[in-house]
């Protein structure tokens, strides 16, 4: 069994939405098991609510971290916060993975002060699926470093390959580098610098700069950038797919036949809604440090708790953290 740690106090919704998400996620894994950490009284009223899986279990956590605390004092403040002892399980081979929807700068730093780094990896990054015409597209880093380093986008590049081969089942994934242009002397300082040293890596297929307009394409299968740059693709490619939807909805409304055409085309609207809806692609794993941390967005409900979930899943059994200790060894 995989063992999952979940921070039922994380996120806007916790505990109700984040403990509905579990038992989603116990219908559709059967190989995991879950330890909701945070209050015991809380998760116990919403537990009510479910009916028993003894594959659910309580790991208590006195205290919360509101996401609008500073993380560094937050961590060093409350130490039996759900967070903490979240990781701590992690740490102590009581659960194979971490997931939490809390707060995302106190999520990193218990991670690399409580699991540690990778050898050889000098910064963590937090990595993204998309959705592209030919499939998954993964993007790294979504956040955790707004600014970078050749050297740092060299190691996301090797840990996004190895993400890409072993938890998406990718052959030899194509690695590109977010620029303004496909011409190598082309952007800033930062992604002229650090593509000969990519183009140098034989460790990774990469495939050259990639402008943001091709990420969806289904060319490219690891996108690389820092993290500044990376969380503003995040957060337009969230709300783009949002607002496509609305409009569409008001147009569909707007007129009879309209409406008419909108029940026939029902079944094809909602496989599309699917494939572009962020909730089902789970949360952002934070790769190169020594444990599997999935963070899910702050304002998650239920459906992306359960993909946050089996992201985690997936990731234990596709051994990521041990492959990733190859890379820095490398």
């Amino acid at each position: 069994m995989i063992r999952i740690a979940l921070d039922a106090m994380g996120g806007d919704h916790a505990p109700s939405e984040t403990i509905k998400g579990a038992f989603m996620a116990l219908s559709l894994l059967p190989n995991i098991e879950i330890t909701l950490v945070g209050q015991q009284s809380r998760i116990l009223k919403e537990l009510k609510k479910h009916k028993h899986d003894p594959r659910i279990s309580i790991h208590n956590a006195s205290e919360v971290i509101s996401t609008s605390e500073p993380p560094m004092q937050a961590i060093k403040q409350k130490k039996d916060s759900s967070i903490m002892k979240g990781v701590a399980l992690v740490k102590d081979d009581e659960a194979d993975a971490f997931v939490s929807a809390g707060n995302t700068g106190a999520l990193m730093a218990s991670s690399l002060f409580g699991l540690g780094r990778v050898s050889g990896i000098e910064r963590p990054a937090l990595a993204t699926i998309f959705p592209s015409k030919k499939g998954k597209v993964i993007l790294l880093d979504m956040g955790a470093n707004v600014d970078c380093k050749p050297t740092h986008l060299v190691s996301f590049a090797k840990m996004g390959a190895v993400y890409s081969r072993y938890v998406l089942h990718v052959d030899n994934p194509k690695v590109g580098l977010v620029n303004i242009g496909e011409e190598p002397e082309k952007g800033n300082e930062l992604t002229i610098s650090t593509y000969p040293m990519l183009k140098e890596e034989k460790t990774i297929n990469f495939a050259g700069m990639v402008e943001s307009k091709e990420i969806f394409a289904g060319q490219i299968d690891v996108v690389v950038c820092d993290g500044f740059t990376g969380n503003l693709l995040l957060k337009f490619a969230e709300t783009t797919a949002t607002f496509i939807f609305e409009m569409l909805a008001g147009e569909l409304k707007s007129h009879p036949l309209a409406a008419l055409a909108a029940f026939c085309l029902i079944p094809s609207l909602l496989r599309l809604k699917k494939k572009v809806d962020y909730d089902e692609f789970g949360g952002a794993e934070l790769l190169g440090i020594n444990g599997v941390v999935v963070k899910a967005h702050g304002r998650a409900k239920s459906k992306a708790i359960m993909n946050s979930i089996r992201v985690a899943a997936e990731s234990v059994e596709g051994n990521v953290v041990a492959y990733i200790s190859k890379v820095g060894e490398a």
